[in-house]
């Protein structure tokens, strides 16, 4: 019999510099809501990588630490065997700060100021931040629109594809053949494509069939690479650490080489290689535990919609904890929706015209199911009012 994991349990994240409970007021302006926001969770980390890391801090010395090594590589070459049948080639192996960081590294390298880097939209505001941040132009195409994707693609000043795999907002779970024609576009218009899979890890077992197809299953001969984190899946983002898998042997070094001189980051955070390590050898059982859990909770917010707004006709996204939810047939405004739930309800839930998409709101639901009855009953609340009074009075 597997291992049971309690997911109930409230943890207090209060005073821990946490960016969702302790930041609140940051991004909403007012302290003490009950935040859905910022997508990490609120349940411990796998016990397994608790006890991995409890194990590296009893040695005592934590001095400069390579990446490179058999241990970490050879974690993750296993964790994508059994988890996506994926055979990885380790030697296409790199390793960054954090996925945002990859990010950037690669858009510096394979673009210039000016130049057009094509995402789906709505789009994770992480990427909008690093795309215009370091001066390229950024060019939505909607997610699920193939014509409009290849018509950006063949634009001549178009560079790079930044693919979000699966889909942050929305949770969509990109399949084979969608993604071998993304490749194959891509190739064909010499676009560099950069696939982040940080989502991977939670696609929902009612789409096990469809699964997550990591990018090196359907890369040509086109520049790719594929960037990762345990992070997300396994909630020790404050750990910092991810990896990826760079095609071209070329790129691969230049990465390196730019990554250990210009950005001085030749040492990786030792606990963060110990808590990768210990995810993807002993921690499939945990995952599939809290993955449940979350599917039970989007399940709950589905059923509490669906009795509340039926014509919203909302289901939970396929991948992800993250609840994408269209509010538009309601006919709420933004502004007083976000007035109210701030301001009436005590609570912070991201408005959709964050990830450029307004009329919608992105509820996390990692967390205790207590929780999220709070924030469902918060949210609902707050759109009944306003239905009842447009202005919001």
């Amino acid at each position: 019999m597997g291992a049971t994991y309690d997911f109930d349990t409230v943890v207090d994240r209060r005073g821990t510099w946490c960016v969702q409970w302790d930041g609140v007021a940051d991004r909403f302006g007012v302290d003490g809501l009950l935040p859905f926001t910022i997508s990490d969770m609120d349940f411990a980390t796998a016990p397994e990588v608790l006890a991995a890391l409890r194990d590296r801090l009893e040695h005592g010395v934590f001095g400069y630490t390579t990446w490179q090594q058999d241990d970490f590589r050879s974690a993750i070459a296993h964790w994508y065997a059994t988890r996506y049948g994926t055979t990885i080639d380790t030697g296409q192996l790199v390793y960054g700060p954090s996925v945002l960081n990859q990010l950037s590294q690669l858009l510096r390298m394979w673009s210039g100021e000016g130049d057009g880097v094509v995402v789906h939209t709505p789009t994770y505001d992480g990427f909008r931040k690093a795309i215009t941040g370091l001066g390229r132009e950024l060019r939505g195409v909607p997610v699920g629109d193939e014509e409009a994707l290849e018509r950006e693609l063949a634009r001549a000043d178009a560079k790079v594809l930044v693919l979000c795999s699966p889909h942050n907002p929305t949770g969509r779970v990109w399949t084979a053949d969608e993604l071998a024609r993304t490749a194959a576009l891509a190739e064909r218009h010499g676009v560099a494509v950069i696939s982040d899979e940080i989502h991977a890890d939670f696609v929902h077992e009612e789409y096990a069939g469809r699964g997550h197809v990591p990018w090196t299953r359907v890369a040509g001969a086109g520049r790719w690479a594929l960037i990762s984190s345990g992070s997300k899946a396994f909630n020790f983002p404050a750990l910092t650490g991810s990896y990826g898998l760079i095609g071209d042997p070329a790129d691969r070094a230049a990465y390196v080489r730019r990554m250990e001189t210009g950005e001085g980051l030749a040492s990786p955070a030792v606990l963060s290689l110990t808590a990768h390590i210990a995810a993807y050898r002993e921690g499939a059982g945990w995952l599939d535990a809290v993955r449940a859990y979350v599917a039970g909770n989007l399940g709950y917010v589905a059923e509490r919609l669906g009795e509340a707004f039926p014509e919203l006709g909302w289901a939970p996204p396929q991948a992800g904890y993250l609840a994408w939810i269209d509010l538009r047939p309601l006919g709420v405004d933004d502004a007083a929706l976000q007035r109210v739930l701030v301001e009436r309800e005590g609570v912070a839930i991201m408005g959709g015209a964050v990830y450029g998409a307004p009329g919608f709101v992105r509820l996390n639901v990692g967390c205790p199911r207590g929780k999220v009855e709070l924030g469902v009953a918060a949210l609902i609340r707050a759109v009944e009012s306003l239905a009842a009074s447009p202005a919001g009075d």
